[in-house]
């Protein structure tokens, strides 16, 4: 017998759109911007993470928090998930290009890898894809 992990949702209403989030039950999963699609399969069961995630996403776009301290399990591969937990340890307001996080990353000569990486984040806004960018030619 196959056990199946339940996965868990909700939406929220943000000043830059619909967002949906979704958890595990244990941590988050995602937070996309919308248009997106809800699988049949997900519950819209309570979920204590997602209720967390809710009301720190309030306080963010109160401008009471600028920071999230949330469970985070997004599916990526390990270089992705290596690259998104370096996004999260830019401070709040602050920009690096890519090739800066690709040597904070460990890896130098992949900032073309860590751009796509970024752009394949799967916890946006609490992952902060802005924290990093293309290199600039000043």
């Amino acid at each position: 017998m196959t056990t199946t992990a339940t996965t868990y949702w909700t939406t929220f209403d943000s000043p830059v759109g619909e967002l949906l989030l979704t958890s595990d039950g244990a941590a988050l999963t995602r937070l996309l911007f919308s248009p997106f699609a809800v699988d049949p399969t997900w519950s819209e069961d309570p979920c204590k993470v997602l209720d967390e995630a809710l009301a720190q996403l309030s306080d963010y776009f109160a401008g009471v928090r600028t920071d999230f301290d949330l469970p985070l399990d997004p599916a990526g591969t390990p270089f992705q998930r290596t690259v998104w937990r370096a996004l999260r340890e830019i401070p709040y307001a602050e920009t690096i290009n890519y090739g800066q996080l690709a040597t904070r990353v460990g890896n130098p000569n992949a900032s073309r890898a860590v751009g796509l990486a970024n752009g394949r984040n799967p916890i946006s806004i609490v992952v902060p894809a802005t924290g990093s960018s293309a290199p600039t030619d000043h």
